[in-house]
């Protein structure tokens, strides 16, 4: 339940941000919302602020006038006064859980239904910085809740300054040092015989050794303890790749101080930067054959790490929020047919050759966008498939 609960946080406040992005955008350029969308099609429920009043929908199948069940509302209520103002903007709940949208007037989007009338409140009317604006609201403020998310950590947590000292500050689970009782606040006395002064001597020999039992010694309540350790190989980042080296599931070398709200702000971008370089890094990797399109993960592993990071506290959950945020805004900004970037490349290309594509040219181009979405999808699940049954 705990995995589940943290998959619905997660997606759910990621998705409304973005689709929040687009919603404000759009009024802030006097478009037209018909609908904004908490998952995709069909709808189950929906709210739509009318002059009559609140008017209510919920949807399920229901029999038509030529006897064949349709998906369509089964109760049609207004559940509050009449207003002077009205948006006719729907907001709505839908059953597929991977995704939402904003659908405007007079733009062409995950439904392919649009009608251009050349209407000032369409999207099409309206200048190309303008169509711009919208279309990358929803990116912006994907990478403003990571900043907003890093920052806040920040200010709770305090930042960490390198001291260099050979204390351990953190052990992770499953390592050999914590199945040799290595604890917070131990202090590393010797590697192989060798002293350690400093938490660089310590990640020196640690690193150099892959797969190798290594002899530690470790100060524990000023009682010295020594044990046998059998590394184990793992990836560290190194410039712009990453590398193999040895490690026991420690770290140090720092300790925490508090920060107050410019400077958290400040660690804040720079989180949000570092992990923006991490993505860039691996697809690098995956484009030279460093490594395979299998490692990459999709809903079912972000929905096991969310368990995890949940698990593991608030903290941990935010901080796994806020990186795939970032994650979510760097794959929609990518000029992909039916992504963000697709459509904002389609409408700076209109721009570039001062003409318009025609309504069925970003049809297809946004079915073909579609299609390479599915087959991406497709390939995520079946990774993550694979590393359920193959575990």
């Amino acid at each position: 339940m705990t995995t589940i609960f943290a998959m619905i946080f997660v997606l759910g406040v990621l998705i409304f941000v973005h689709e929040l992005g687009h919603f404000l955008a759009a009024r802030s350029i006097g478009v037209r919302v018909e609908r904004f969308s908490l998952g995709y099609p069909p709808r189950f429920l929906s709210f739509t602020p009318t002059t009559e009043g609140l008017l209510f929908r919920l949807y399920f199948y229901k029999w038509n006038d030529a006897r064949k069940l349709e998906w369509k509302p089964v109760i049609e209520k207004v559940v509050s006064t009449p207003r002077n103002k009205a948006s006719d903007t729907e907001y709505c709940l839908a059953l597929v859980p991977l995704g939402g949208y904003v659908k405007v007037a007079g733009y062409v989007d995950e439904s392919l239904d649009v009608e251009l009338t050349g209407a000032p409140d369409e999207l099409n009317s309206k200048s190309r910085l303008q169509q711009i604006w919208f279309m990358s609201a929803g990116v912006l403020m994907n990478i403003l809740l990571a900043i907003v998310f890093f920052t806040g950590i920040t200010l709770h947590t305090g930042l960490a300054e390198v001291t260099d000292e050979p204390v351990v500050m953190d052990v992770t689970s499953g390592f050999p040092a914590k199945e040799a009782g290595i604890v917070s606040g131990d202090r590393i006395l010797t590697v192989e015989g060798q002293p350690i002064n400093k938490w660089t001597d310590l990640t020196t020999i640690v690193h150099a050794s892959p797969d190798q039992e290594i002899t530690v010694t470790w100060e524990h309540n000023q009682q010295k303890i020594t044990a046998v350790l059998k590394t184990r190989t793992g990836p560290i980042p190194d410039g712009y790749g990453m590398k193999e080296v040895g490690l026991i599931g420690v770290t140090g070398g720092y300790e925490i101080r508090g920060a107050g709200l410019g400077e958290s702000f400040v660690n804040g971008i720079g989180q949000t930067g570092y992990w923006f370089g991490m993505i860039v890094r691996s697809l690098t990797m995956i484009a030279t054959g460093e490594a395979s399109m299998k490692e990459i993960g999709g809903p079912i592993l972000i929905a096991q790490l969310a368990g995890e990071s949940a698990r593991a506290g608030m903290i941990a959950l935010l901080s796994f929020t806020a990186i795939i945020s970032i994650n979510l805004a760097f794959i929609n900004i990518l000029p992909i047919p039916g992504l963000d970037g697709g459509h904002i490349l389609l409408v700076t290309l209109e721009a570039i050759t001062r003409r318009q594509f025609s309504l069925k040219v970003r049809m297809v181009i946004q079915q073909a966008g579609m299609a390479m979405l599915l087959l991406l999808i497709i390939v995520v699940i079946y990774n993550d498939l694979s590393r359920i049954f193959t575990n």
